[in-house]
């Protein structure tokens, strides 16, 4: 009650937001700083009793309040550590917080024009840049920030279906044939919730087989679409991936292109992952064939740094989604308003409320350039090259998959000593399979550094290491290898 707009709250309001500045300051620096933990672990049960979390029906005092942030980020995790390699988003870009912090305060809302004039604008700018590097002509189609990969893959999905059968959106599932979409057994999950959500179910998803890489095979794509044909199905979407999420593998994209443009079926390319690399002139071929795309999904909270979430899908088609998704809500998109109405972007979202993700993107373009993301981007790249040469003949290790890899993933195994000279055999996958939680778990509470293990397929639990922090060198990877191995040494 003593913060504006009380009466005369100027001065309280300005003492707070600097103590709170003061805390997010101390926090940015300590995320930096090699010498604090990663994380601070605590179970759930040990948080929930040492501290009174609960919601009451009085206020508490600022100084109570402040006290609560700071708890807050004691037990937060630093995702800005150089050693936080657990998950694609990782990194803190100070400019990218900064304009997080400035759209938090303008608090405002994408749908119109009206009401968030700039950001508007900067979308529009942002996404044909995006389309333009997608190798679109003139950055032609449309776009849009999503909350994240997964709803960017289920737009895309949406799309495609309203493409081919438009009758869906009045008349729903019922009044169209059964539809199949096609994707690797290497893609990302939302693509069969999307087909949950949308109604089209999971069943209609097919999975592709990869190649020992985990590349989809394009001569296995078309085998499934003539199949599926010859049922009596409707192939509408062909999702291909450009950097999966546990070996970072790029799907053939001109040779899937082919297969679409033959059978007369959307090209999605779920670049969530890999389509920072468009910024680099090094890496960017590994992309080769996303031009030919119907649409694609690019997240710059991954690979990019941004922080999160900022998603955008690019369709090559321009107005397709505001067809798609248009409902013509009068007390928002009225249409006798006194400026260009293009620029109501909110009718062609399936979100009404849409959070402003642009501007952290557009201030981080504006600050490093796109020559600032290629270097950045080239720098992880040279980081996983370089953990993976430190580690691929090292004793007590062991890939996932031979050969260098395309994108920051590293997926091995840490082999202990009481395992190497076992035989290969049920017993010996019993005991590893129980070796990577272990030493993650030992990670987490040592608090040192962090980084993902999972098993795919008949493949029992291994370490997937990805590399997106720009703060992150060589000591910090050398300081990984000799983590592994003390946590691991006596398993």
């Amino acid at each position: 009650t003593d913060l504006l707009p009380a009466c005369n709250g100027e001065i309280t309001t300005m003492s707070f937001l600097q103590d709170v500045v003061d805390i997010l300051l101390q926090y940015v620096v300590k995320s930096f700083d090699r010498s604090t933990k990663v994380i601070d672990f605590h179970y759930p049960n040990e948080l929930l009793q040492e501290y009174n979390w609960e919601l009451a029906d009085q206020p508490q005092t600022l100084e109570e309040i402040l006290l609560n942030c700071r708890t807050t980020l004691k037990y937060a995790i630093k995702t800005g550590h150089p050693r936080y390699f657990n998950q694609l988003s990782t990194g803190l870009d100070v400019v990218g917080l900064a304009a997080d912090w400035l759209t938090s305060a303008a608090n405002t809302n994408m749908f119109t024009y009206e009401i968030a004039p700039v950001f508007v604008l900067l979308e529009y700018v942002t996404l044909r840049k995006m389309r333009e590097m997608v190798g679109w002509p003139g950055g032609c189609g449309d776009g849009i920030f999503s909350p994240g990969g997964a709803i960017s893959n289920m737009y895309a999905m949406l799309i495609a279906r309203f493409k081919m059968f438009p009758e869906v959106k009045e008349k729903g599932m019922a009044a169209i044939p059964r539809l199949v979409a096609f994707t690797s057994e290497h893609s990302h999950f939302s693509v069969k919730k999307g087909a949950a959500a949308l109604g089209i179910g999971t069943d209609s998803v097919i999975l592709i087989r990869c190649d020992e890489r985990g590349k989809m095979i394009p001569s296995d794509l078309e085998r499934r679409i003539l199949e599926a044909k010859q049922k009596g199905f409707v192939p509408f979407l062909v999702s291909a991936t450009a950097g999966t999420t546990v070996y970072g593998a790029f799907d053939p994209l001109i040779a899937i292109a082919d297969i679409c443009k033959k059978y007369k079926i959307w090209m999605h390319v779920d670049g969530a992952w890999g389509g920072g690399l468009l910024m680099s002139r090094k890496h960017k071929w590994k992309l080769n064939g996303v031009e030919r795309a119907n649409s694609v999904t690019w997240n710059p909270h991954k690979m990019m740094g941004v922080p999160l979430q900022c998603s955008a899908l690019l369709v090559r088609e321009e107005g397709l989604m505001q067809s798609c998704n248009q409902m013509h809500a009068s007390y928002l998109f009225q249409q006798d308003k006194h400026y260009d109405l293009s620029y109501d972007t909110g009718d062609k979202a399936l979100q009404c409320g849409r959070h402003v993700d642009v501007f952290k993107l557009w201030l981080m373009w504006r600050a490093k350039g796109t020559t600032g993301f290629e270097a950045q981007i080239d720098k992880c790249l040279e980081l996983a090259e370089y953990l993976y040469n430190k580690i691929k003949n090292r004793e007590g290790y062991q890939m996932v998959f031979d050969g260098k890899p395309q994108h920051t993933n590293v997926c091995f195994w840490y082999i202990p000593p009481s395992l190497r000279g076992m035989e290969d055999n049920e017993e010996r996958m019993s005991r590893l399979t129980k070796v990577a939680p272990v030493i993650k778990a030992r990670m987490m509470e040592y608090g040192t550094t962090m980084v993902s293990y999972q098993p795919l397929g008949d493949k029992v639990n291994f370490f997937r290491m990805v590399i997106s922090n720009p703060a992150a060198t060589h000591q910090d990877i050398d300081f990984l290898i000799d983590e592994i191995e003390r946590l691991g040494q006596d398993l």
